[in-house]
């Protein structure tokens, strides 16, 4: 059995939506070890920096939040696809070929798990991609990209996909990851009321 981790490690200086700085964490230091004999520390963190999971409040209004999400649905048979020939948007086109029971957890494999910057050369996935996706009736849908999709009116792929039940995993890196069958374990963290929260995700292969 192999453990392979899939999530962003947080820092102040990591990759963060459209490179913005405002949305790197900050560290802060409460009490130093030669102070007084302990090290506690605290961090202001947006929740849809690094590896997170989105809620449905996050785009429907009245949806729900992360703190109903039920964690049996992160701890999951998932199934990764090579999509790193794709440039732009994730399109039906490229979706239709895979065989996507309903149920499975699909995890979007692009070229952006070998890039550090979050430029509009990133991949993500188009409206009618997300139709697609709903159409088969996956579970959930993981991406590299630290947002699905971007520049979108409406914010068509994320309503597409919460309409439909579909839990949406951002910021993953699987640049070391095969395309194949994993046991997913992408369990966010209970902030009562949040449209998001922050992930350590990681892949079984066994």
């Amino acid at each position: 059995m192999r453990i392979l981790d899939i999530s962003m490690p947080v820092h102040e200086g990591m990759m963060t939506y459209r490179n913005n700085p405002e949305k790197r964490p900050r560290f802060q230091q409460f009490r130093r070890f030669a102070e007084g004999g302990v090290n506690e520390s605290g961090i202001a963190m947006n929740l849809h920096s690094g590896t997170h999971l989105d809620a449905p409040l996050h785009m429907l209004d009245g949806g729900g939040t992360i703190d109903g999400i039920d964690p049996a649905r992160l701890l999951t048979r998932c199934r990764v696809v090579d999509l790193t020939a794709v440039r732009g948007k994730v399109r039906r086109a490229d979706l239709e070929p895979l065989t996507l029971a309903a149920g499975t957890f699909v995890l979007l494999k692009t070229a952006n798990s070998y890039s550090d910057d979050d430029s509009d050369a990133t991949v993500t996935l188009a409206a009618d991609g997300a139709e697609c996706l709903a159409e088969r009736g996956v579970a959930g849908v993981g991406i590299d990209a630290l947002g699905i999709e971007r520049g979108q009116p409406g914010h068509e792929t994320h309503r597409t996909l919460f309409e439909a039940g579909i839990l949406v995993l951002e910021g993953l890196r699987l640049a070391d990851v095969a395309e194949g069958e994993y046991t997913l374990v992408a369990l966010p963290l209970a902030i009562r009321g949040a449209e998001a929260a922050p992930v350590r995700a990681i892949l079984i292969d066994d």
